[in-house]
């Protein structure tokens, strides 16, 4: 991400064109119709521009954050408790075989 100061703002990029989308789309394995390569073109240049214009923000002094609000655990503590009777866990199993469920194998 380019640095401002008072003196120099980042230079623009040159604007998105058609071919760059195709080729984003190539390298995403979108196939887009013409219509739709015009109208990505627009709006991905209109992000582009946008992040030109938080580029030239003064972010001096200002500490990065992951979250803009304090992330707290809303999780309860583990707690030991008794588990179901082994009978009764797999009471309701569509297959079982002695005291484990039994499923098709998803492997040859």
């Amino acid at each position: 991400m380019a640095k401002t100061s008072a003196n120099k703002t980042p230079e623009a990029p040159p604007p998105l064109t058609v071919d760059d989308v195709r080729k984003i789309a190539v390298l995403a394995r979108l196939h887009l119709s013409d219509a739709d390569l015009e109208k990505m073109t627009r709006q991905l240049g209109a992000i582009l521009d946008y992040v030109q214009q938080l580029q030239q923000v003064d972010t001096e002094g200002v500490e990065p954050l992951a979250h803009p609000l304090p992330v707290n655990n809303v999780f309860r503590d583990d707690e030991l408790a008794p588990s179901l009777p082994r009978d009764e866990a797999l009471a309701n199993a569509p297959n079982r075989h002695g005291d484990f469920y039994s499923v098709p194998a998803v492997l040859d």
